[in-house]
């Protein structure tokens, strides 16, 4: 289970988040939604040690992450992506998971990453160069699969959908749901469509200005009049 008490981060005068508290099950699909600046992905950076809170605590199945360094973060189960893929420079799609699997396993096991190039839909890409040889949906998936090669409990997906087409989307959305279960992994996702958060999430949490604001099921938090005014600055119905 994720376990955020109070977090709280400062930046010099700004407070980038006050006082968030919540807490997942690794059981669970998760949104994480709010208008731009509002905080997310800055509890994200929080989460996976990026940035060190000002004040509160991240604790991930009953251990306190507190400023332990980046590789204690997956080596407990917390793996991310970022909205901006970041391949390996020179490094095959199959070297790229090789890395990331070391990093956050401690070892390599081909077998396990040939089941995660299967399942991304990535082994006819395996041999090519990650960074120059591979499409933008093709670049999300290889995120994924360094995620996944870490042998997570918990995935931080950070809008992993942005930049693609409706198809494109749909898969995401399909391929994510069958991730939660043929893995058994909690999903925490930063997103911006309300579609896709509705038909992939069974909770959603809101950030508005660094405060959490709601927290509940898709239907009764897009109708909630504090979430409606944060999107749109006037009453009415939040829709995809």
């Amino acid at each position: 289970m994720l376990k955020l008490d109070g977090i709280t981060i400062q930046f010099g005068g700004l407070t980038a988040l006050k006082d968030v508290s919540f807490s997942m099950g690794t059981d669970q699909v998760v949104g994480l939604v709010g208008p731009n600046g509002a905080g997310k992905t800055t509890l994200f950076n929080a989460i996976s040690g990026l940035v060190k809170p000002t004040h509160g605590k991240v604790e991930f199945n009953g251990v306190e992450l507190g400023r332990k360094p980046l590789y204690t973060r997956a080596r407990v189960g917390i793996g991310r992506t970022f909205q901006i893929p970041q391949p390996m420079h020179e490094l095959t799609v199959r070297e790229n998971l090789v890395v990331a699997q070391r990093f956050g396993h401690g070892k390599v096991d081909q077998r396990r990453i040939d089941e995660i190039l299967a399942f991304m839909d990535l082994s006819a890409q395996a041999g090519r160069d990650a960074a120059s040889g591979l499409a933008l949906q093709e670049l999300k998936r290889l995120e994924v699969a360094k995620a996944l090669a870490t042998e997570p409990r918990l995935l931080l997906l950070d809008e992993v959908l942005a930049g693609l087409e409706t198809n494109g989307k749909r898969y995401f959305t399909a391929k994510l749901a069958e991730l939660h279960k043929a893995f058994k992994i909690g999903i925490l996702i930063i997103e911006h469509d309300i579609e896709t958060v509705s038909t992939l999430c069974d909770r959603v949490v809101v950030l508005n200005f660094g405060r959490l604001i709601a927290d509940g099921t898709p239907d009764a938090v897009f109708r909630d009049p504090e979430v409606i005014r944060s999107y749109t600055g006037e009453p009415g119905a939040v829709h995809a």
